[in-house]
């Protein structure tokens, strides 16, 4: 698959080896998936490593929610960055907003510096920004190899027009996300001319647990506590294949 990448985006050992059997070419690696992705465990990482030396990047994510942060929760997202570069992790995927909808400079320089060397790619924040194209010039003057991105929209096909405008400007690597599969990929590709994408692959699968107190939740009422989100590894199979056929 010369001159394409597939990321896919995990938060569980289980789902880490799924992606690396299905042909994953790199990890985004989350806890809480389900809620967008948070900072994973290094501990984590550190278990995927001890089976596959596929390149993994970790989000830093401190919580759910909007990308406008605190001091606090800058220092905290500067210092989880420098534990996985002690980690040796191939990258951290990061994002800060202003309150006004710009790309928050300060802040991007300050874990930009704590990654200290290591590949940056800014995540989804990015389509929350008011004006992509300033955001863009913003990232690559930071520094940033890699904008994940859906195009502005909830799915990169709906966002097609913009991926198209963003990667033919030839400032960072664009790397489609938002709804990514097999499908999509095949549709995408001829669409915007982008090689890069990013997946999670998710199958609903049923926990294996079998006392179930239907009077309790512990987490959004909205999920089911006896669900569990995996990637598939068919899924991820189809879609390198999709990749390899255009390749």
């Amino acid at each position: 698959m010369t001159g394409y990448t597939l990321e896919v985006c995990v938060d569980s050992l289980e789902s880490a080896m799924a992606a690396v059997n299905g042909g994953a070419t790199r990890l985004e690696l989350c806890a809480n998936l389900v809620i967008g992705g948070t900072t994973p465990s290094v501990f984590l990482l550190r278990e995927i490593r001890k089976r596959s030396d596929i390149p993994i990047n970790a989000i830093i994510r401190p919580r759910f929610g909007d990308f406008c942060y605190s001091p606090a929760e800058l220092n905290i997202m500067v210092g989880e960055i420098e534990c996985f570069r002690h980690e040796r992790a191939n990258g951290v995927v990061i994002g800060a907003l202003t309150p006004d909808g710009g790309l928050d400079e300060q802040a991007m320089r300050a874990m930009i510096g704590a990654a200290g060397g290591l590949s940056v790619t800014l995540h989804r924040a990015f389509d929350m920004c008011r004006d992509p194209f300033a955001a863009l010039r913003a990232a690559k003057a930071l520094g940033v190899a890699t904008v994940l991105t859906s195009g502005g929209r909830n799915t990169a096909l709906d966002g097609a027009p913009l991926l198209k405008e963003l990667g033919a400007l030839g400032l960072v690597d664009i790397m489609a996300g938002g709804g990514v599969n097999a499908e999509v990929i095949t549709k995408l590709r001829p669409l915007t001319g982008l090689t890069s994408y990013h997946m999670s692959g998710k199958a609903v699968v049923d926990s294996p647990m079998r006392h179930r107190n239907p009077h309790v939740s512990m987490g959004l009422p909205s999920l089911s506590e006896y669900q569990l989100w995996r990637t598939d590894e068919q899924r991820v199979r189809a879609a390198r294949s999709a990749l390899d056929a255009l390749a």
